[in-house]
């Protein structure tokens, strides 16, 4: 059977800084990931057949990161029935509300969750909940993460 993973997709190599933290959580919660640059504009027939192709390559959840008119995150998804979780990345023009509002308003049928605005973190945990509804490590792996969370806020009263 093939090893569970995740992966992580940008827009451009510009991108890379911003999706960083979804990779690391995925390293710090041991879910293997894959990283690419694959562009809904400059590289469609390639990000296409990347989603069309993911879960035969044992791909389970697709984090698409994109900024400004933000089209990866619904490219992949028209094409994929994984979950896709979208990753708004801040823009100089219009600081991210451009690329919040490009992903959260998928028509009816396709849907990509979306994370906050550069929340890149967010939306490695939220596929790790995913992935956890079949893996009871990892499930067990989240409680103690939110366990930790609770703990550091409960230390700042001290």
């Amino acid at each position: 059977m093939t090893q569970t993973k995740v992966a992580i997709l940008m827009g451009s190599s510009s991108d890379m800084e911003t999706m960083e933290p979804a990779r690391q959580m995925l390293k710090e919660f041991g879910v293997e990931c894959e990283v690419k640059v694959l562009s809904a504009h400059r590289t469609p027939d390639q990000a296409i057949q990347y989603a069309k192709e993911a879960k035969e390559r044992g791909i389970r959840v697709l984090i698409a990161g994109a900024g400004g008119s933000a089209h990866l995150p619904g490219v992949l998804a028209a094409v994929s029935l994984l979950p896709v979780i979208g990753v708004p990345i801040k823009s100089k023009a219009l600081n991210g509300l451009d690329s919040l509002l490009s992903i959260v308003q998928m028509p009816a049928g396709i849907p990509v969750a979306t994370v906050a605005i550069d929340g890149a973190a967010n939306a490695a945990l939220l596929a790790i909940q995913m992935l956890a509804l079949q893996d009871e490590s990892l499930f067990e792996k989240l409680q103690q993460y939110r366990k930790k969370l609770q703990e550091k806020v409960l230390q700042a009263n001290q």
